[in-house]
C-alpha cells in the first residue's frame, strides 16, 4: 500500500450519502473503498446519513441504503445521523462567529446574480467581493429590522491549501480564486461543508475517501478543519475517479440508474457490484472475486487512475454470472433454502456444483431444479433412436462415470456419435437444447426418471 496512508489516529472512516433516494453503484464505489480500507487496516466504518435537509430526506430511503449497505456485505460499526446532532453545528458556528470567521450577508440570490454578472463583463473571476464584512454594526441593525435575514460565510484565509491526496498525489487550491463558502442559508439551514466537517472532527474521522467532484471542498474543508480544532484535526484525503456509464454518463440517485435495489431484484451477484465498483477505473484487472477478503487484499489506493471509470451493464451481467459459476456450495445453500430447493429429491450440494457452470443468474437454479425433481414434456425428436438407447442404460448405482458408460455402448450399437449421438438425449432427458454436462445431471434424475422420460411417447 501506499506508505503515505500511515496516520497518527486509528483508522476511522465514513460513508455519508443523503437519504434523498436510492442508493446506486457508483455510490457503492464510495461506500465499498471506504469499508475495505478500514477492514485492511483494522479500523472503524461508520454510516451517516446527512439528511439535514428535511423536506428531501426520507426514512424510507435511509432504511433502503441500509439494506442495500448489508446486501453488499458492508456492516458499519457504527450510524449516526446529522438530524440529531443539530446542537453540534449550532455551538460550532457560535464558535466560528466568535472568532470573526463565520459573518452575516444579507444580498439577496437577484443581487449576488447581478454582481456576479457586472463583475465577468470586467473580466473579473465571479468570486464575492466580501462587501458584507464593511457593515457597521448600526447597518446591520437596521437590515434585520427591515425583516432582512442573513445567510452566513465563512472568511478564508486568501492562502494556497496543500495536501497529499492519498489517490490524486500533492494537490493545492488557490483560495482567492474561490467565494467564501455559505454556510448556513438564510432560513437557518445548514449547507452540507459545516456539518460534515463537525461530524469528522467529532467522530475522529482519521481519512476522507470521497468522490473526485470533492477536491476543491477539500481545501475549503481543511481551513474550517483548522479553524475548528487546530491542524491536527484534519484528516487524510483520497478522491478517487467516479463511475459513468458506458456512454459517460452520471450517474444520480434521483434518476434510480443502476440503483443497488434494482440490480439486486434483476439477480447480479453482489460480489460482482464489489468487484466492479472498486476495480473498475484502476490499474487492477476487474475480475470475479469469491469473497470480500479477496477484494480488501487487492484495494490499493495508488492503483485508481485519475482517469474517467467507466462501464456497461453488459460487463457487469457476465461478471455477475462468472461470479456464480465459482462460487462454493457454503455460499449459496441458504440461498437456495430460502428458494425453496431443499435436500430430498436430490443432494442440494452435489445438484449445485452440476448446474452452477449454467446459470445467468441464481434464481435460474429452479429450472435445472424442475428438471431434475419434476415431470416435464420430453422432446423426443427420433423415437426409434430412443427407443434404441433405452436398454443400454447401466444398472445402479450411478455416478459421473454413467454417462460415459451409456454413451458408449450407444455408440456401438448404433454408430452414432457427437450431437447425432448427444443432443436428442439432452431433448428427452430435459426437454432443453442446452444446459449443464449430462454426466452430472444424469445421476441426479436417477434411472427410474430416466427411463419414464425416454419411453414417452413422442409429441
Amino acid at each position: 500500500m501506499n506508505p503515505t496512508v500511515s496516520s497518527p489516529k486509528p483508522t476511522t472512516v465514513r460513508f455519508a450519502p443523503s437519504p434523498t433516494g436510492r442508493i446506486h453503484i457508483g455510490n457503492a464505489r464510495t461506500a465499498l473503498l471506504n469499508y475495505l480500507f478500514a477492514c485492511r487496516f483494522h479500523g472503524s466504518f461508520i454510516l451517516r446519513f446527512d439528511d439535514t435537509d428535511i423536506e428531501r430526506s426520507k426514512e424510507a430511503f435511509a432504511q433502503s441504503i441500509s439494506v442495500d449497505l448489508q446486501w453488499l456485505g458492508i456492516n458499519p460499526d457504527k450510524v449516526v445521523r446529522q438530524s440529531e446532532r443539530f446542537a453540534l453545528y449550532d455551538e460550532a458556528a457560535d464558535n466560528l462567529r466568535a472568532s470573526g470567521r463565520l459573518y452575516p450577508c444579507f444580498e439577496s440570490a437577484d443581487e449576488l446574480d447581478r454582481k456576479r454578472k457586472r463583475q465577468q463583463a470586467r473580466g473579473l473571476p465571479p468570486v464575492y467581493d466580501r462587501s458584507a464584512l464593511n457593515l457597521t454594526e448600526t447597518e446591520k441593525a437596521a437590515l434585520l429590522a427591515e425583516g432582512k435575514k442573513p445567510h452566513w460565510r465563512f472568511k478564508l484565509d486568501d492562502k494556497t491549501v496543500e495536501w497529499q491526496d492519498l489517490i490524486r498525489g500533492s494537490c493545492h487550491v488557490e483560495l482567492a480564486s474561490l467565494s467564501d463558502p455559505v454556510l448556513i442559508r438564510a432560513d437557518g439551514s445548514y449547507l452540507y461543508t459545516l456539518p460534515s466537517v463537525v461530524d469528522d472532527i467529532d467522530l475522529a474521522i482519521s481519512h476522507v475517501i470521497r468522490g473526485e467532484d470533492h477536491v476543491t471542498n477539500a481545501a475549503v474543508q481543511i481551513q474550517i478543519f483548522e479553524a475548528l480544532g487546530g491542524p491536527g484535526c484534519v484528516p487524510q484525503f483520497a478522491h478517487h475517479n467516479l463511475l459513468t456509464t458506458a456512454s459517460g454518463e452520471g450517474l444520480s440517485k434521483r434518476s434510480g440508474a443502476l440503483s443497488l435495489t434494482a440490480l439486486r431484484e434483476a439477480g447480479i451477484e453482489p460480489l460482482a457490484i464489489a468487484a466492479l465498483a472498486v476495480l473498475t477505473g484502476s490499474s487492477d484487472a476487474v475480475r470475479p472475486i469469491t469473497s470480500m477478503r479477496e477484494l480488501q487484499d487487492l484495494l490499493d489506493l495508488s492503483h485508481i487512475s485519475r482517469n474517467a471509470a467507466r462501464f456497461d451493464e453488459v460487463e457487469l451481467a457476465h461478471l455477475s454470472a462468472r461470479t456464480l459459476h465459482q462460487l462454493p456450495y457454503a455460499d449459496v445453500a441458504a440461498r437456495l433454502h430460502e428458494m425453496g430447493l431443499v435436500e430430498g429429491p436430490c443432494d442440494l450440494q452435489a445438484f449445485w456444483l452440476a448446474v452452477r457452470s449454467n446459470l445467468n443468474i441464481l434464481n435460474d437454479a429452479k429450472i435445472w431444479w424442475a428438471v431434475i425433481t419434476q415431470p416435464i414434456q420430453p422432446l423426443i425428436e427420433d423415437p426409434d433412436y430412443i427407443a434404441a438407447t433405452v436398454p443400454l442404460l447401466p444398472a445402479e448405482p450411478w455416478n459421473h462415470e454413467t454417462w460415459a458408460q451409456w454413451t458408449s455402448a450407444i455408440k456401438t450399437a448404433t454408430g452414432r456419435k457427437g450431437r447425432a449421438l448427444f443432443h436428442p438425449l439432452r431433448l428427452a432427458l430435459t426437454g432443453h437444447e442446452h444446459g449443464p454436462e449430462l454426466a452430472s445431471l444424469l445421476p441426479l434424475i436417477g434411472r427410474a426418471t430416466a427411463m419414464a422420460r425416454l419411453s414417452a411417447p413422442a409429441a
